[in-house]
């Protein structure tokens, strides 16, 4: 059986919702980054034992929260070793407005599973680009690296666009799927 952990700072709610899902979708194990930038007890040994794991962030002023680069800039005792060389990795980011920054964000992500020697699941899908498109369609947003979702900053956590979510839980199953494939 794949093992698979999505690691997620959430500061309103909205991308815990959305960890959420793509943990449903994947069939991960969460692990929420505190207010702090801290960690749960055992997040550690829980990282190490996955075959995949999924970031996750909000998007604040062009790119991750800083309760997530805390957590990125603590993996640096992982790449010391190269202990993450070839897992799966994804990502996803949320944010009030349509694009402000997702796509830095996302990038963000990819980088730093790729220092650590991962291998980098997109997102797989094609954008719903017609004039007939809307939020509750899949990949509404256009993304390609990996998920993104839109929360309006006036919107509870229930008010996040169905398609949105959708997008979401979809990716973190391809995740799974890829990583299951790898393990063989």
């Amino acid at each position: 059986m794949t093992h698979i952990a999505v690691i997620f700072h959430s500061g309103y709610g909205h991308t815990q919702r959305v960890a959420q899902v793509v943990a449903d979708g994947a069939n991960a194990e969460l692990i929420a980054i505190d207010a702090d930038g801290n960690l749960p007890e055992g997040a550690w040994e829980t990282l190490e034992a996955a075959d995949a794991i999924i970031f996750g962030t909000p998007t604040y002023m062009g790119g991750a929260s800083w309760q997530f680069k805390k957590f990125a800039d603590a993996t640096s005792k992982v790449w010391f070793t190269m202990g993450w060389k070839d897992k799966v990795f994804g990502g996803f980011t949320n944010s009030a407005s349509f694009n402000g920054d997702k796509q830095v964000t996302l990038q963000y992500l990819q980088t730093l599973a790729s220092q650590h020697g991962g291998i980098w699941v997109s997102l797989g899908m094609p954008p719903a680009n017609k004039k007939a498109a809307t939020r509750n369609d899949i990949n509404n947003l256009g993304s390609s690296v990996g998920a993104m979702v839109q929360s309006p900053s006036d919107a509870s956590v229930q008010e996040i666009p169905q398609g949105d979510l959708e997008t979401a839980k979809l990716y973190g199953k391809r995740v799974a799927e890829i990583a299951a494939k790898l393990r063989g």
